[in-house]
């Protein structure tokens, strides 16, 4: 990787690239500490310093934002709007006929598709700024915190709504950005921004596990949670990178005096086929009755087996219930995102069958049945990966700030494999020697 990346330098476009990219990411670093009109900085940093930043019910959006939520600076919400309408489009392009033939347009149809995105993008930024204001005024945001309630100190209406203006346009401001790193840059935007995001707190992270040891000064435990790391990372890559390739051969075609196809090729299927989604949809999932308590401000015995069960990340019910619905939302992302008859309808159009299955419908069965067997690991994968701060590490006192786990250490891993693929991929484009030395 560091080779890649050493070449990229020394080849004169691809370093303009990289220092583009660099430059936005300093950008949006900066952006994530200015904070917005109308809020306390100094009640905002006291209450900081009390609460932790990497749990409670706003610790997924937070690592999103790279701890710029808690801060509420402008770029509070981060790109968690994004992410957001990308997933819902792509959910309703398996509803919507005119969103799945979009989609089949090609470039031109997701081209439409992107703006559809950007629309529902500013749209829910309008609303979680909203929600956003509201808990900050309740004095919900950092529950405990003598100050809380102080952090805005204005809460007119017209206040209000330049804070809530102020972080949707800081929405679309690193929607922009994101989208010129893929078109200036060297190309994943949104995804190098969210890699920016959540490596961002990795040291803080890091140091607070070392504070809060009592092995040799902390860095036994330091050191430890160094190791776990980074063999969790080593089993990230390998499962990552694990994919089952199904063998396709194209018949040849005569058309005219020419034969076309003839070729053999593969349809890869990776054991992770839903990536990081079924570990957001899960952990959102859950948070939405600890939100309805927190909100409601209820004591009552519902509420109180909510905190002690499913708001607690390390009780048993929390741990059970987190685990199933992963492998749950695995199987529902791969089942609406792989469509084994479209698979198979187009290969049979371009007189595509893989050896020893017959064409249409025996290609889509064979299709869901492998597709199924791999899910399963990838599924049981994603759970234990997910769980291992609050299991593995809970002894050390680890499980709060460990920062190698669950969708941080996914999505590390996951954009960083991708980025030197594409950096390689341009390197091979302008280092191709031909056939003549």
């Amino acid at each position: 990787m560091l080779t890649a990346f050493a070449r990229a330098f020394k080849t004169p476009d691809l370093r303009k690239k990289l220092l583009f990219t660099l430059g936005i990411i300093v950008l949006y670093r900066i952006g994530a500490h200015v904070p917005i009109p109308g809020v306390s900085y100094q009640n905002v940093q006291i209450c900081m310093d009390q609460a932790n930043a990497t749990q409670g019910l706003f610790g997924l959006v937070n690592m999103f934002s790279g701890g710029a939520l808690l801060q509420i600076t402008i770029f509070a919400l981060g790109i968690m709007p994004y992410i957001t309408a990308s997933i819902i489009l792509q959910l309703l392009t398996v509803v919507i006929p005119r969103l799945e033939a979009l989609k089949k347009e090609g470039s031109s149809g997701q081209a439409k598709i992107t703006q559809y995105t950007r629309y529902l993008t500013v749209a829910l930024a309008v609303l979680q700024g909203t929600g956003l204001v509201a808990t900050a005024r309740s004095g919900s945001l950092f529950q405990g915190c003598p100050v809380a309630g102080e952090i805005v100190p204005d809460q007119s209406i017209f206040v209000t709504a330049v804070m809530i203006l102020t972080m949707t346009a800081g929405t679309a401001l690193v929607m922009w950005l994101g989208e010129l790193i893929t078109d200036r840059g060297i190309g994943n935007g949104m995804s190098i921004l969210m890699f920016i995001s959540i490596a961002a707190s990795f040291p803080a992270s890091l140091w607070a596990i070392k504070e809060q040891g009592d092995l040799a000064g902390g860095w036994i435990e330091f050191g430890i949670v160094i190791l776990v790391g980074l063999a969790m990372v080593g089993l990230v890559v390998f499962v990552e990178q694990a994919q089952r390739r199904i063998p396709v051969q194209y018949a040849k075609r005569m058309i005219g005096r020419r034969s076309y196809g003839g070729t053999s090729t593969y349809i890869p299927l990776k054991v992770n086929q839903a990536g990081v989604i079924p570990v957001i949809f899960a952990s959102s999932l859950l948070y939405i009755p600890a939100l309805i308590v927190q909100f409601s401000n209820s004591q009552a015995g519902w509420a109180q087996w909510i905190n002690n069960n499913l708001a607690d990340t390390g009780a048993a019910p929390h741990v059970v219930l987190y685990f199933f619905l992963i492998v749950f939302f695995a199987f529902f992302y791969v089942a609406i995102s792989f469509n084994p008859e479209e698979v198979a309808d187009n290969m049979k159009k371009y007189g595509g069958f893989i050896p020893g299955i017959r064409a249409g419908r025996p290609t889509a069965e064979y299709l869901s049945y492998v597709l199924n067997r791999i899910t399963w690991p990838g599924s049981l994968y994603l759970g234990l990966i997910a769980l291992v701060p609050t299991l593995a590490l809970a002894p050390l006192g680890a499980n709060q700030n460990f920062p190698f786990g669950g969708t941080s250490i996914l999505i590390i891993v996951g954009v960083g494999l991708e980025t030197v693929k594409q950096i390689e991929s341009q390197l091979q484009q302008r280092n191709y020697e031909g056939f003549l030395r």
